[in-house]
């Protein structure tokens, strides 16, 4: 058995790599059990990973801060490019008024656990391991370590108090969505709110009866209007064509327009006549005309990442339009201006050989999607790190606030994401690639977590001051949260599901987030989610970093 003993206990690195993989899949089984419907994932590798120190199993600690440091980046990075293309635009539709609500949930238990340390004469240091841990939120206490290293504080209490409340802190936020619904919701609330299509592409047909545009080129009306449209069809003298630029716009004209449904009324005016037909659901474009096709064509060329769509003349050098762009989900308009990315999926009218043409050009190679850009990747977590170095000085403090491991990364991955086609660089990758990456990191760190905070885990946990933390942190987690979710429902007039939603990211809890999908219809839940979740992220951190300074 001495074999066993050196490849468990003597430190090397090969024994640090066969401990923390064989905390992740222990953790990770573990994780799949259900408890009244109830499981916690991934996150159940931290407590096996308490469980290892608990029983005196360890590795080198340069190791671990390595690997424990690498995870949390890979974590929060894959993250942030994940969520990136849509985080800016999540602002608009309602987006202000969540992160709002957000950042009033995350306030109110930021000043309960101030309060509260305050009463009880409790240390910075431990409120703020208690806060990140009532609030599931591993990567606010990765900064708060950090900052406490800096000033040669110890970290281990820190890590202990987010150790003991994090289990109430998931069933916690859980117990908040059961008593908002059994107690505080309306019939209404628990329906879906209609959806808001007014910006989403809408396809129509026009009849051009105004003799302001009789006889002007397609390129002229276009640049004139104030409202944004693509023609991808014309009907002229029953022959149907691809315009283009130059095409003249004749009375009597019928013009199939892409466009949004907001703009539909002016559009009306501005051609003079709409026609009653509609061409948004179950249509087969191809029939319309036998010489004609509709196809979807991917941008897989890393020479047209980054280019706007005006710019490649796609219409009169191939002779084809291009109507809508599918990206992450979301259909857009296929302006000029618009700027494309790699993985785009461009739906575009022609003839076969005009489209076969055309598909060279774009590129249409589906397994290219598959291979992610990997010096993209860490060019991200080298400009993540970076970031996170740069000191910030406050009036209050003489020691600098960094955005640190876990905000610098994030803040660089949401850049990325939303700019890099901007500068070209290829930041698609799958959503599997992505989740592997996220799950990967996510892993480590909470292996190597709870490998460092298990030694003392158990003497904490059933000790006075054990049990005086669990309680602390079950107030700071379910009073703001009830608070939040009645104001949201009452004052902002939110829905039960969007409020559910909102509350777990702002909590950072993706596991009340599977219990609210799993009892609620639809999808709402998920989209608030992700609408309030990097923000809330992003400001934890610097929050568990201004507690260690300021107080």
């Amino acid at each position: 058995m001495e074999w066993l003993n050196n490849v468990l206990f003597n430190h090397s690195a090969i024994q640090a790599v066969i401990v923390v993989a064989m905390i992740i899949f222990t953790g990770l089984a573990l994780g799949r059990i259900k408890v009244w419907g109830i499981s916690l994932g991934i996150t159940f590798v931290f407590f096996t990973g308490i469980i290892a120190g608990s029983l005196n199993l360890s590795i080198d600690s340069q190791m671990l801060k390595y690997a424990e440091s690498f995870g949390l980046v890979l974590f929060v990075y894959a993250l942030g490019l994940q969520v990136g293309p849509g985080f800016f635009s999540a602002f608009h539709h309602g987006g202000v008024k969540m992160n709002l609500i957000g950042l009033l949930l995350i306030v109110m238990g930021t000043i309960t656990a101030i309060s509260i340390a305050w009463g009880l004469d409790i240390s910075t240091a431990d409120i703020t391991g208690i806060l990140c841990g009532a609030t599931t939120n591993t990567p606010a206490l990765a900064a708060a370590q950090q900052t406490l290293d800096q000033l040669g504080s110890p970290t281990d209490t820190a890590a202990l108090g987010c150790a003991v409340t994090y289990p109430l802190g998931v069933v916690g936020v859980i117990i908040a969505l059961i008593l908002l619904r059994k107690l505080f919701t309306r019939p209404d609330d628990l329906t879906e709110r209609e959806p808001d299509h007014a910006n989403d592409t809408f396809i129509a047909t026009f009849i051009v009866k105004n003799p302001g545009i009789f006889a002007h080129t397609l390129y002229d009306i276009q640049h004139t209007s104030a409202v944004q449209f693509v023609v991808s069809r014309i009907w002229h003298n029953n022959e149907l064509t691809i315009p283009k630029s130059g095409t003249l716009i004749n009375e009597g004209d019928r013009l199939l327009v892409v466009t949004t449904e907001k703009d539909v009324e002016a559009l009306t005016f501005l051609f003079g006549e709409r026609e009653n037909r509609d061409w948004n659901h179950h249509v087969n474009w191809n029939k319309l005309d036998p010489q004609l096709q509709s196809r979807h064509v991917i941008v897989s060329r890393q020479e047209i990442n980054g280019k706007r769509l005006g710019s490649l003349k796609l219409r009169n050098t191939f002779g084809v339009t291009v109507s809508r762009v599918l990206r992450s989900g979301v259909m857009l308009l296929a302006t000029p201006d618009l700027v494309l990315q790699f993985g785009d999926r461009l739906t575009v009218v022609g003839t076969a050989a005009d489209i076969e043409n055309a598909e060279k050009f774009i590129g249409n190679r589906a397994g290219s999607l598959k291979e992610p850009n990997l010096a993209v990747i860490f060019v991200g977590i080298f400009l993540g790190l970076a970031l996170g170095a740069i000191p910030i000085y406050l009036p209050t403090s003489d020691i600098p606030v960094t955005l640190g491991l876990a905000g610098g990364p994030i803040v660089a991955g949401l850049l990325m994401g939303r700019f890099g086609a901007r500068f070209h660089l290829v930041t698609y990758t799958t959503r599997s690639a992505n989740l592997m990456l996220r799950g990967i990191g996510l892993s480590m760190y909470l292996a190597c977590l709870g490998l460092d905070a298990g030694a003392g885990f158990f003497d904490t946990l059933i000790g006075s001051q054990g049990i005086m933390w669990i309680a602390i942190g079950f107030i700071i987690t379910i009073v703001p949260t009830l608070i939040t979710g009645v104001m949201a429902m009452r004052w902002f007039k939110m829905k039960y599901g969007e409020t559910c939603g909102l509350l777990c990211g702002s909590m950072a809890n993706p596991m009340a987030l599977t219990y609210a999908s799993d009892t609620i219809v639809g999808d709402t839940p998920a989209v608030s989610y992700a609408t309030v979740y990097p923000l809330g992220m992003f400001i934890r951190v610097i929050i568990a970093q201004l507690l260690i300074l300021c107080l």
